[in-house]
């Protein structure tokens, strides 16, 4: 018989495997990807889908991305509480936060979100988002899955959710980038293809990709020529960096539609370096007082930096905490006091973002959605009582340190989604999860299929909107079959 040491060593190999065929077929996908022709849209498959797009309810999509895996019972779905105390037994524990009172009567969260608590009574919270069970439940596996909405791996680049929706509507102001990712480095963070994988538009092309400003605070930088050049010289290098990626091995094996989707994302880009909307980057413009209540670090100034984009005419914006191996909210350890520090970057911004949005008109048609690839369940990294991977972090039944008081193991059977404006309704609590271990959905479950219908839905985009690509149907939806949850609507 195994001991548990080297169960957990073969645990370990078996995802190192599985990440590294992650990443071969990723690979292969984009390259192939690169090589296809212009997608052509499919005709609507029925009669009943020839009625057209559904009338949008929102212009604009903010996704708040809890990068790393966010804890449900700690945030938004709190269950039995038990403070910390050394020799209490683990099992019993669900939260390690108490419950706290909302805006709204029969709706309650985690302490340490008191300001989320107050706007409330705009929000819609989803209780029963259902994560697929994909066998290892690694972080690359289900982010890709939640952006794109299809399991990888898969033979063709699928596009990332924003990229469906610069695609599908084009951009809201011609100068702004239809698709802004805030807030996520892309390089040197651990993990660095596993994002690229589904950070990108897929077989849309170049022009429909992200516009990615790692740190909002240089966000100003991005959209200007580099301190000292004049717009001549700029212009003499632009024109040069054009003549080198027309000539690079990329765009050599790339088909003629991907390389002029390459020279459009440039002229784009070069587009707004002129354009008085650059301001709307530049977060110094921001009044001191304003720029205070959301300055709670990265999140919080991408917050900022979202509500300023979105009265710049910006079409949809994903604001990440980060998702860097085993911080922020890849609590493998320290869960109940990495949670607190999360909340703290996480509630005042968000609260603002929406009161900002409302105050300036432009909430019911701004569609904010707050997620996270999977959730985590109170059981210390496995069952109670066996081996860590790493033997001076051996766990027992009962709790001996602050650092294994909190919410570690990945869960997929229950997450939360919470929801503001764009026509979703206000004060609205839906779906139900058990209140005992597993803490899985016991009432109107909503997976990603269904939850990315909704979001397209209110953004006037058909679920089953498809194109043809490699000869093959590619839809919006998995195999166009997302079904909007219409009770979210107003």
């Amino acid at each position: 018989m195994r001991s548990d040491m080297q169960n957990i060593e073969q645990t370990t190999t078996d995802e190192q495997q599985t990440r590294r065929r992650f990443l071969q077929a990723m690979a292969a996908s984009a390259g192939a990807a690169m090589m296809t022709g212009e997608p052509r849209q499919l005709r609507a498959a029925t009669e009943g889908d020839r009625i057209g797009a559904p009338a949008a309810t929102a212009d604009c999509c903010i996704v708040l991305w809890m990068g790393g895996g966010m804890a449900a019972p700690d945030t938004f779905d709190p269950k039995q509480y038990f403070p910390f105390e050394i020799g209490r037994e683990v099992a019993p524990i669900i939260s390690t936060f108490p419950a706290i009172d909302t805006a709204v009567d029969n709706i309650k969260i985690s302490e340490g979100l008191e300001q989320i608590a107050q706007v409330m009574d705009r929000a819609t919270l989803v209780r029963s988002h259902v994560l697929a069970d994909l066998g290892n439940i690694l972080h690359s596996r289900h982010q890709y899955h939640w952006h794109t909405g299809y399991v990888p791996p898969v033979t063709v680049a699928a596009p990332h959710i924003g990229a469906w929706m610069a695609r599908a509507l084009g951009p809201a102001n011609p100068v702004i980038p239809p698709f802004i990712n805030i807030g996520q480095r892309i390089e040197g963070n651990g993990e660095s293809e596993e994002l690229k994988a589904f950070t990108t538009a897929g077989f849309f092309g170049s022009e429909f990709g992200p516009f990615n400003i790692p740190d909002p605070a240089q966000a100003a930088a991005a959209v200007r020529p580099p301190e000292g050049m004049d717009i001549g010289r700029f212009q003499n290098r632009y024109r040069a960096y054009k003549k080198l990626v027309e000539q690079s091995p990329q765009a050599q094996y790339a088909s003629d539609y991907h390389q002029e989707s390459m020279v459009r994302s440039m002229e784009n880009a070069y587009r707004l370096l002129e354009s008085k909307h650059k301001d709307a980057f530049d977060l110094a413009l921001e009044p001191k007082e304003s720029f205070e209540k959301y300055d709670t670090g990265r999140f919080g100034q991408g917050c900022l930096l979202a509500r300023r984009l979105v009265e710049a005419g910006a079409r949809y914006i994903e604001v990440t905490t980060e998702y860097v191996p085993f911080l922020n909210w890849d609590t493998h350890e320290n869960g109940h006091t990495t949670a607190a520090r999360m909340k703290q970057q996480i509630d005042r911004p968000i609260a603002q973002l929406v009161l900002d949005l409302e105050q300036r008109g432009l909430l019911d048609r701004t569609l904010i959605v707050l997620a996270s690839e999977f959730s985590r369940d109170m059981l210390i990294e496995g069952v109670p009582g066996s081996a860590a991977r790493d033997q001076s972090r051996a766990k027992t039944d009962v709790l001996q340190e602050m650092r294994h008081y909190g919410l570690h193991r990945h869960f997929t059977g229950s997450s939360s989604v919470l929801m503001f404006g764009g026509g979703m309704q206000r004060g609205l609590l839906y779906g139900e999860t058990a209140q005992e271990r597993p803490c899985i959905v016991t009432k109107n479950p909503v997976s990603i299929t269904d939850l990315h219908a909704t979001i397209f839905t209110a953004m006037g985009i058909r679920p089953q909107t498809g194109f043809e690509i490699e000869r093959r149907p590619f839809f919006a939806t998995t195999d166009g079959l997302g079904k909007p949850v219409m009770d979210l609507f107003g």
